[in-house]
């Protein structure tokens, strides 16, 4: 999980069909997400959600993700 290797995000539970992961890495920060597929709305939200919480660009986070 990119998440995991690049900011330390790890699974702390599973309710059902969403996995909640926190990491401790600039702050605590809880990020919730489907544990199947992503539909592209909810993976935009959960970059900006995450580059907002490290206080980097959406298209930075991409970049080191992705990139």
């Amino acid at each position: 999980m990119l998440l995991r290797r690049h900011y330390g995000y790890e699974i702390v539970r599973q309710t059902g069909s969403h996995l909640r992961l926190t990491t401790l890495t600039a702050g605590e920060h809880r990020v919730t997400l489907p544990a199947g597929q992503l539909r592209v709305g909810t993976l935009a939200g959960i970059l900006s959600d995450v580059a907002a919480h490290h206080r980097i660009s959406r298209s930075e986070l991409e970049e080191r993700l992705f990139g």
